[in-house]
């Protein structure tokens, strides 16, 4: 998982697997490509670079400061263009651009975007005191601050430990509820002390609140949801021959992704919610080993310490 305490002391983000993500995607000169995380452009920057002038990528994100950047960043790029949604939403935002199934190349980085992590007024970290809001998209859905005000000490502890892998999820769900009910829960540093005061054992390197903090994180935002649906539709949204390029930072992440190449393609004609009849057919060739950062990457980012990029190739 991407944490604070494995953030650079220079401010700013900083794309991990970034050549090995943009070469796995095996560009042609005018191919059509979808950078489904945009996050701060790292990677939809290189794509270009490398791209033909025939080829077109088309980035999304859910915050609306990444599109800003987007926007800003990429005024004159005509071989790009970007758009607000969730990842989950790929089907239909290429399906409005007549792009479904003809996509060459999807890239995917789930983790969190350095200024998201590090701009204290989003809520997603604790080492500056920020609003407890933990959002993507500001403007849609509810804040951590909301869903804590009214979760049950049963769901939280739920969350807790799936979500956050964390081991002890009703200790510190209970003291989360407790201090709930002597005052709102409204700060980053509010819920960091609380959880670290509960937590009765420490990891070496990790702030004892890491895991909770991802926990909430995931459940506010939806996000092992959107990475199954995107998942499920990666393999009729591309092309045969097209490359499905992932990377994720956590185990519950890369859980969802092992388990994806090993599904059969789904019949479009049974909807989602049905369980698809047993196939042979199978559409992803797994291209390569996991790949990890280097030595010299960690150097340069230790957020990347985590990471695991996964390849496959759309066969059927």
């Amino acid at each position: 998982m991407i944490t604070e305490s494995d953030a650079p002391e220079a401010p700013g983000h900083v794309s991990v697997l970034m050549h090995e993500a943009v070469e796995s995607l095996s560009l042609g000169v005018a191919g059509k490509y979808v950078d489904a995380t945009y996050g701060r452009g790292g990677h939809s920057g290189h794509l270009l670079s490398q791209l033909g002038q025939d080829g077109h990528l088309l980035a999304l994100d859910r915050d609306p400061e990444a599109i800003a950047d987007a926007n800003a960043r990429f005024a004159d790029e005509s071989r790009f263009s970007i758009h607000q949604a969730n990842f989950a939403d790929v089907e239909q935002v290429l399906k409005e651009r007549q792009w479904f199934g003809q996509v060459d190349g999807l890239l995917m980085d789930l983790g969190v975007s350095s200024p998201q992590l590090d701009v204290a007024e989003r809520g997603f970290g604790f080492s500056r005191d920020g609003e407890l809001d933990m959002r993507m998209d500001p403007s849609s859905g509810e804040s951590a601050a909301q869903w804590l005000a009214r979760v049950s000490e049963g769901d939280l502890v739920q969350v807790l430990r799936e979500f956050g892998e964390e081991r002890y999820a009703k200790r510190i769900a209970g003291a989360i509820i407790a201090a709930r009910a002597e005052q709102p829960l409204l700060r980053t540093s509010q819920l960091a002390e609380i959880v670290k005061v509960a937590h009765p054992r420490w990891e070496r390197h990790h702030h004892p609140a890491t895991r909770s903090f991802q926990a909430i994180r995931i459940k506010v935002n939806g996000e092992l949801d959107a990475v199954s649906e995107a998942l499920s539709t990666a393999a009729t949204a591309l092309k045969v021959g097209g490359r499905l390029v992932v990377i994720s930072f956590h185990s519950l992440e890369d859980r969802l992704v092992k388990r994806a190449l090993r599904q059969p393609i789904p019949d479009p004609r049974i909807p989602r919610h049905l369980p698809q009849p047993a196939q042979e057919a199978h559409p992803w060739k797994v291209v390569s080993k996991p790949i990890k950062a280097s030595a010299a990457e960690l150097e340069r980012n230790p957020r990347a310490r985590s990471a695991v990029l996964r390849v496959a190739e759309r066969v059927l």
